[in-house]
This record gives structure tokens, C-alpha cells and sequence, in this order.
């Protein structure tokens, strides 16, 4: 069951290594930095969760949509999604880029595609009602199994269960503003923030805007969003490997490795030593979701700022898009 992940873990690597190859020693530091990273190695080599198989077709879309072929980079997220839905986050971030990169037609041509791909993938599953199975099975997910502010993901909502309810878990369908819940607290947050992203990469179509967007998309939705687990923010440490020859994405990336990474520790500790040094509750996951909301919050704000000529290694010009 490991071993998926594990493969997917190299073609991360391979892929991270292929966008750098101009410059070598970033690509063998940004591929070892994949295949290394103490995060990594925990949640696939480890756990067995399946974070790297969506993350390979969602970077392979990445690396399409920058060399201007957005019909390849439309199939490949749709690929991404119908392997875990952690993907819709990052469907508004693309969808802005295939605007600005091909106009409405553009982005009209990349939806169809992407629809074209999901139903064929969901064929073979119509005859014993899949599509209808699955979108049960994230119902009962989202609204009755994990129906809680975080699991154990350090976030908004964690600091909520920390600091006024004890460290316990907290219901997020529970009305506390008529028929308002913190469930739609979350969705609106998000929802809001994902715009700000959206309109980042509308005004600023590079091929830097859309990798930053993508990080900063996973960023807002896992400190926002209720129902969180402690993994889902994989995605980001993934896109920020592509930016680490940009200084201040870089030491992003860093301080974003260390704290998802004591996360992970603190949630789910592989030793009773480690979950005795690293306690998920109390003062560290207050600091540390404090600490990865300023992250996302720096993300958010890095999106204006513009990287100089020697600091992007996706900013070669794009051929005509596709």
C-alpha cells in the first residue's frame, strides 16, 4: 500500500529536478529536498497516504501550463481531482491562468477538456453507480465522520478548539449566528481568499504568479477550511520547491517545511518519545498554527511582490498557449 506513494514520491523529485535543470544545483538540491524531506518521508514512506499520487499529475499540470500547453495542463488537473478532492483548491488558480493565458476561449477549451477527462475516467464506474457512491461517500465524510473545526491540523480553527474548547474537538456544522455555522465561516474565508489569489495571477500571468498561487491556494484552504487534516497542506511544500532559487520563497519554503513537518510529528508521533516531546495540543499547536497562518498570510503578500531576473527559474518566456 506504501509503495504507490513512495513511486509518486520520485516523480515528484524527477519533475521538481526537470523544471531547475538550468540550473543543476538547485535541481539536485530541490530533487534530494523532495525525496528527503522528513515531511515527505513521514506521510508516504511511512503513514501511506496518498498525497504525492495527486501532487505528481497536479505538478505535471503545473509544468504543462508554463510551456503554454494548457490542454495538456486541463487533463492532467482533471486527473489530479478525480484522485482526492484536496485538489479544488487548486482549480481557481488555473482557471485564472487559462484566462489570462488564452482569453475566455481559453478558458473555456481547458474546462472542456478537463470535463472530457473526468467522464472518461468515471465511465467504467457508471454501471455499479459511482459517481453517485463517491459524492455520497464525501458527504458522509465531510458532514458526519470528520464533521470537526481541525483534525489535528495546525490552522484557524485548531486555535479555536485550543484556546476555547480545552483542546477538545468541536462539531463545525453546529449553528452559532442563525442558521450560520463556522463551516460556512470557513467556505467564505476561503472562498474570499481564493479570489485574491485569482485575481493575483489574472493580473500577473507568469509562470512565478501561478507556481506561488498554487502554494498559496493549499495554504488558505487548509488554515481556513474546517474539516482540515494535519496532511493536507502537502501540496504546498511541493509547489515552493519549484521557487527555492528565489531567496524569500525559499526560506518560505523552510519555515513552512519545519512547522507542517512538527505537525505531522505532534498529530500522529511514530514514537511514544516523540509524541511526549512534541504534545499536538497546548502551547505548540498554538504556536504552531500561529505560526502557519503568518506562512500563509507571507505567501498571500509574496504574490505582488516581483522576483528579479536572477530569482525565477519559471520565468523563461512561454510559447504560444495551447
Amino acid at each position: 500500500m506504501k509503495t504507490p506513494a513512495s513511486l509518486a514520491d520520485l516523480g515528484l523529485a524527477a519533475l521538481v529536478a526537470f523544471t531547475l535543470r538550468d540550473r543543476p544545483w538547485w535541481a539536485a538540491i530541490g530533487a534530494a529536498a523532495v525525496l528527503l524531506h522528513p515531511a515527505v518521508i513521514d506521510i508516504s514512506a511511512w503513514w501511506g497516504q496518498y498525497e504525492s499520487i495527486y501532487m505528481l499529475s497536479a505538478l505535471a499540470a503545473v509544468l504543462c501550463a508554463v510551456r503554454g500547453r494548457n490542454g495538456a495542463a486541463a487533463a492532467l488537473l482533471a486527473v489530479a481531482l478525480m484522485t482526492k478532492p484536496q485538489v479544488l483548491p487548486f482549480l481557481l488558480p488555473f482557471a485564472a491562468w487559462f484566462w489570462a493565458t488564452g482569453g475566455w476561449r481559453g478558458l473555456v477549451r481547458a474546462g472542456l477538456i478537463g470535463l472530457a477527462v473526468v467522464v472518461l475516467l468515471w465511465l467504467p464506474f457508471i454501471p455499479a453507480g459511482g459517481p453517485a457512491n463517491y459524492l455520497k461517500n464525501l458527504a458522509e465524510y465531510q458532514g458526519d465522520i470528520f464533521n470537526i473545526l481541525s483534525l489535528r491540523a495546525w490552522n484557524l480553527w485548531w486555535l479555536v478548539q485550543s484556546l476555547f474548547a480545552g483542546g477538545g474537538f468541536v462539531a463545525d456544522d453546529q449553528a452559532f449566528l442563525g442558521p450560520v455555522t463556522l463551516r460556512h465561516v470557513g467556505f467564505l474565508v476561503t472562498g474570499i481568499l481564493e479570489i485574491v489569489v485569482a485575481v493575483a495571477i489574472l493580473r500577473d500571468p507568469r509562470p512565478r504568479t501561478l507556481v506561488l498561487g498554487l502554494a498559496a491556494a493549499t495554504l488558505v484552504a487548509f488554515c481556513f477550511l474546517t474539516s482540515m487534516h494535519e496532511r493536507y497542506a502537502y501540496g504546498a511544500l511541493v509547489f515552493l520547491m519549484l521557487l527555492i532559487p528565489e531567496a524569500r520563497v525559499r526560506w518560505l519554503g523552510v519555515a513552512f517545511g519545519v512547522v507542517f513537518t512538527l505537525n505531522l510529528l505532534a498529530a500522529v508521533p511514530p514514537t511514544p518519545a516523540i509524541g511526549e516531546l512534541l504534545p499536538v495540543d497546548g502551547w505548540l499547536g498554538i504556536v504552531g498554527s500561529i505560526a502557519m497562518l503568518a506562512i500563509t498570510v507571507v505567501c498571500l503578500l509574496s504574490l505582488r511582490r516581483s522576483d528579479g531576473p536572477a530569482a525565477a527559474p519559471l520565468a523563461a518566456p512561454l510559447a504560444s498557449q495551447g
